[in-house]
């Protein structure tokens, strides 16, 4: 079995890991976004309700328009709360999202070096191998030569 192989796999893993969570992270973005928009679309709806029902309060004034009107603000408002917590609810699952996909990343990385790492060791110890075998050779080399041309080639 290649020493590297666990390595490897540890790295395939963080990786699948780092995946699903930078997926996760995209999907609460989204979310959030979502949930801020139809905030925001609340409370631009609010303001244009209070601005088209404040003329036409100038213009009749009746007490039963009023009420419905009145009602209605609350409810909306009521809503445009619920909105607020649901897109609070939303920001807090995103930054949780985004610490776990920063964490998956630093795991990958960290499984890098290390992986890094080992492989520039063994491709040392290949090479220190490497060396001594050329080494014995060419001393095996060496002493199987006369020994009068030893000399003559060393000089």
């Amino acid at each position: 079995m290649n020493p590297m192989q666990p390595l490897a796999t540890l790295l395939a893993h963080a990786e699948r890991e780092r995946d699903a969570a930078l997926g996760e992270l995209r999907r609460l973005e989204i979310e959030h976004r979502n949930a801020r928009d139809q905030g925001e679309q609340l409370q631009a709806y609010r303001r244009d309700y209070e601005r088209r029902w404040s003329s036409e309060f100038s213009r009749s004034g009746g007490i039963d328009i009023v009420h419905c009107y009145q009602g209605f603000i609350t409810r909306l408002g009521q809503a445009i709360e619920q909105q607020t917590r649901i897109t609070q609810h939303a920001a807090q699952r995103l930054a949780g999202a985004e610490t776990l996909w920063r964490q998956r990343e630093l795991r990958v990385a960290s499984v890098r070096k290390l992986l890094d790492r080992r492989d520039l060791e063994q491709r040392s110890v290949d090479n220190r191998r490497e060396q001594h075998r050329i080494d014995e050779q060419a001393a095996r080399l060496a002493w199987s030569r006369p020994p009068g041309s030893r000399l003559s080639s060393a000089v």
